[in-house]
């Protein structure tokens, strides 16, 4: 599972798709239920797009010591 989660496309998918919805739950759910939506989304898109840097880095690291 961890190595499923890891995968790029994943990554990419979680940040793209959690980073829209937390811009529209404001504006489509009223309330704080909304705003505390848009909130957990924008964790876990960070948490995603975080990931995907930190791979980035590692990816070219391994590059030039090869």
């Amino acid at each position: 599972m961890k190595a499923l989660l890891s995968s790029k496309p994943v990554l990419w998918f979680l940040f793209l798709f959690n980073l829209v919805v937390a811009a529209a739950a404001p504006f489509v759910v009223d309330g704080s239920q909304g705003v505390l939506t848009a909130v957990g989304m924008g964790v876990v898109s960070l948490g995603a797009g975080l990931s995907l840097l930190k791979g980035r880095g590692q990816g070219q690291g391994q590059g030039q010591q090869a």
